[in-house]
């Protein structure tokens, strides 16, 4: 993580609306998260100001969002962050921001799902309704979206640092759940559209099921396997034959099975991050290892089906 330079505080963002859209300059200003890749700070009731603080990819992901969710969020049956105003690089912060819609909300590494029949549906409809084709020219993934092969490498190194941690009780079974879903056909249909990050810290809930999706820097066209691991890594135990009997259309075995894989990577990483944040090193999140280690259990448990 490259944290930006200058000190973002909320005079600096009461400034920065000054100078570029003056009519919301007078609401007040409150930090709301700071983010892997931006920080989020409440504008009012209604809106949010996001600011790259972390990451030099995050200023291409915001114009992304900006570009292409706008169109999207009429579709969608949650509540998304929609982009309202684009804040150019100026010499008060050299980096371009966003106002979006603030949604309501806990993140589902904090407030974890409960009501499970009614969060695996309200899933099921929202990626029903975003997973459409997507047009010519939309974006594609920074590694999400393509062949699940791609992320051999990847799987190799995450499980040596998680078996090298002792942080999993059976790497060789790990293993087999990712050999499985890697060795399944790729997808052969037409690119579809993806949020393409769906950990539970881009999922908010209110009383016990989903209300929200935010951060939609990955979103990008591809494999809709990679979304569709989100009912291993979001919902309860259980809960994933009902998202798959909801989702339409329904997914072919080859599909599941990636989907399986996808979920293995996110948990892994999950695991790792939420480590180091144990160790208080930078970047490290606490709270990602109980859904990561949740979605393992339940990725294993089910390893015959």
């Amino acid at each position: 993580m490259t944290h930006t330079e200058i000190e973002i505080t909320a005079e600096l963002v009461h400034d920065l609306l000054r100078d570029q859209h003056p009519d919301l300059a007078d609401r007040p200003v409150r930090l709301g998260a700071r983010g892997w890749d931006n920080q989020l700070w409440r504008l009012g009731d209604d809106l949010a100001v996001r600011l790259p603080w972390a990451t030099p990819a995050a200023d291409t992901l915001l114009r992304k969002e900006y570009a292409w969710v706008p169109a999207l969020a009429p579709y969608l049956p949650l509540r998304i962050p929609v982009p309202q105003r684009l804040g150019e690089p100026s010499e008060r912060f050299p980096r371009p921001w966003i106002v979006t819609t603030w949604v309501p909300g806990e993140p589902a590494d904090r407030a974890p799902v409960t009501r499970a029949p009614e969060a695996a549906d309200t899933l099921a409809a929202f990626l029903t309704a975003l997973h459409r084709p997507a047009p010519t020219g939309a974006p594609a993934g920074r590694d999400r979206g393509g062949p699940l092969t791609d992320h051999a490498e990847a799987f190799a190194g995450q499980l040596a640092s998680v078996t090298e941690l002792g942080l999993v009780p059976d790497p060789d079974a790990v293993r087999a759940v990712w050999e499985d879903a890697a060795a399944a056909p790729h997808w052969t249909g037409p690119a579809l559209w993806l949020h393409g990050d769906l950990h539970p810290a881009n999922v908010l809930t209110t009383d016990g099921t989903l209300s929200g999706v935010i951060d939609f820097g990955d979103l990008c066209a591809g494999d809709p396997a990679c979304d569709l691991a989100a009912p291993w890594t979001l919902l309860p135990d259980g809960a994933a034959d009902r998202f798959y009997g909801a989702y339409q259309p329904t997914p072919d075995a080859a599909t599941l099975r990636r989907a399986r894989g996808w979920a293995v990577l996110r948990a892994l990483s999950g695991i790792l991050i939420a480590d180091a944040g144990v160790r208080g090193r930078p970047g490290g999140k606490p709270t990602w290892g109980p859904p990561a280690h949740a979605t393992l259990r339940r990725l294993l448990a089910t390893a015959s089906h």
